[in-house]
């Protein structure tokens, strides 16, 4: 009897901004839907849950400067995350394609988490 592989975690960054051109009534339409899909898919054991994140933040960079602004360059918002148990990327990215979010202006980076301790080896350097 083979054992099916344990599945790996994803990180999903939710980025983007509603779409200006829908109503807001359609947008709490799309944010209930996402939560009944993340409800299913987190009782079937293929999610699990994150959090919103505020717009208010501050970035930290090299030499102790501190900017305000959770961003720094970037002018998209990034607005939560969660996580997806899937047994490889293509399958996780599967996953994300389902949320209701995505025909409203929002997209989805998905990121493979490493549980690995970093090193110089398995660090990318420019």
């Amino acid at each position: 009897m083979s054992e099916r592989p344990t599945p790996a975690e994803y990180l999903v960054i939710a980025r983007g901004q509603w779409d200006k051109t829908i109503s807001p009534e359609q947008i709490q339409d799309a944010i209930d839907q996402f939560y009944a899909w993340l409800d299913r898919l987190v009782n079937e054991g293929k999610m699990r849950r994150g959090q919103r994140l505020t717009y208010e933040g501050k970035t930290v960079m090299r030499q102790n400067v501190i900017t305000d602004g959770p961003f720094g360059e970037s002018k998209e918002v990034i607005g939560g995350y969660w996580f997806i148990l899937a047994n490889n990327l293509d399958e996780a990215a599967q996953i994300a394609s389902g949320n209701p979010c995505l025909d409203c202006g929002m997209f989805f980076e998905i990121r493979p988490i490493n549980p690995l301790l970093a090193t110089p080896e398995n660090t990318r350097q420019s």
